[in-house]
């Protein structure tokens, strides 16, 4: 929200202050009718179904794999964490295995999520 700062506070029957339009100001003008928009070409619609089909997709593979790979032994025994032995209790521990599961279930639900709530405003 952005006010005017030279605008006069007043305080309201809550204690908190409200905004008071100046004395000279113009009465608000009346809501105006939405413009109708031009229909959408084509292209621009093939162009956000592909784009929303590669969201879902995106979105459902990273979760897939979030959901299974921490409880796969390549998780904790790799060779990235081999110098790392703290490291790796962490990563391996089930408290942070399960924060990737929830974290890739959450994922899978956000991809189907957009996927349903997907309109074409044509």
């Amino acid at each position: 929200m952005i006010s005017d700062p030279n605008l006069p506070l007043a305080r309201s029957s809550t204690g908190l202050p409200e905004l008071q339009p100046p004395p000279n100001a113009p009465s608000p003008q009346p809501a105006q009718e939405p413009v109708a928009r031009p229909p959408r070409s084509a292209a621009y619609l093939w162009l956000r179904r592909v784009g929303v089909l590669l969201f879902v997709f995106l979105c459902a593979t990273i979760g897939v794999m979030l959901m299974i790979l921490p409880w796969r032994p390549e998780w904790a025994d790799n060779h990235l964490l081999l110098p790392f032995p703290t490291l790796r209790s962490i990563v391996s521990s089930g408290f942070a295995r399960g924060v990737c599961t929830g974290l890739g279930v959450l994922n899978v639900w956000i991809g189907f999520w957009e996927a349903i709530q997907y309109r074409e405003d044509g």
